[in-house]
């Protein structure tokens, strides 16, 4: 079963995780495989991200957890909080996906 991690950058992280971000970004590609749906949580006007979701294809909390950690943003400590929650994809795609194998 799917999982969904959800983070939260450190109070006035914004310089650190730019810094970070080309290697971050670099993982992402790296991981791909794993990859439902990930990306940025932002301001309103879309100018700052203050964390992040992730929902990830892993059959366990232990694989989820250990995606998270070895992302750079995790290892350059980034993250004021971290969430790791099993997750029931219903839709994808704006398609209902319950009765699906």
């Amino acid at each position: 079963m799917p999982y969904m991690i959800e983070t939260f950058d450190k109070a006035e992280a914004g310089d650190l995780r730019l810094r970070l971000r080309p290697a971050h970004l670099e993982y992402l590609e790296a991981q791909r495989h794993l990859l439902l749906a990930c990306g940025a949580k932002l301001s309103d006007d879309g100018q700052a991200a203050s964390g992040g979701l992730y929902l990830v294809a892993v059959e366990s909390r232990a694989e989820a957890e250990a995606f998270i950690a070895a992302d750079p943003f995790h290892q350059g400590d980034l993250f004021e909080r971290v969430f790791v929650t099993r997750w029931r994809q219903a839709y994808l795609d704006r398609r209902n996906t319950l009765n699906e194998g």
